[in-house]
């Protein structure tokens, strides 16, 4: 993955409402977006692929997301003349750095839901005691 130093960039302010920055972190965050993303991530998928591997997404919020990702130049849609209709997407190479910045979310998350998952019971039982 490609690092880039904030030096390197345009003086941005993610913190003010009104930097066009904020919409990435909108896009990143939603719900989906970074399932689709790695689920791209080992090449061209079609839309059905897609919707068997990320498990409890509906077809309209795949629907829904890809839309997005396309706009904002994410993934590429490539329709083909069959019956039924195939549709593919893929990873273009603005998609391909934002899935390794997700990849090392996931990586991240894997190593420590553990140490989440401890703090989470400790938080729920220190809050039921100071309930009773």
């Amino acid at each position: 993955m490609e690092t880039i130093e904030v030096a390197d960039v345009p003086a941005w302010d993610v913190f003010s409402v009104d930097c066009p920055s904020r919409q990435v972190f909108d896009r990143i965050g939603e719900r989906w977006t970074g399932l689709v993303l790695l689920a791209l991530e080992p090449g061209t998928q079609r839309f059905s692929e897609l919707r068997r591997r990320i498990e409890g997404i509906t077809q309209k919020m795949l629907t829904q997301t890809l839309r997005a990702l396309e706009r904002d130049g994410i993934v590429t849609r490539r329709v083909y003349a069959t019956v039924p209709v195939t549709v593919e997407y893929t990873l273009t190479p603005l998609g391909r750095g934002l899935c390794a910045a997700v990849a090392v979310l996931r990586g991240w998350a894997y190593a420590h839901i553990g140490e989440i998952t401890t703090a989470r019971a400790d938080y729920d039982e220190a809050a039921a005691e100071r309930s009773s």
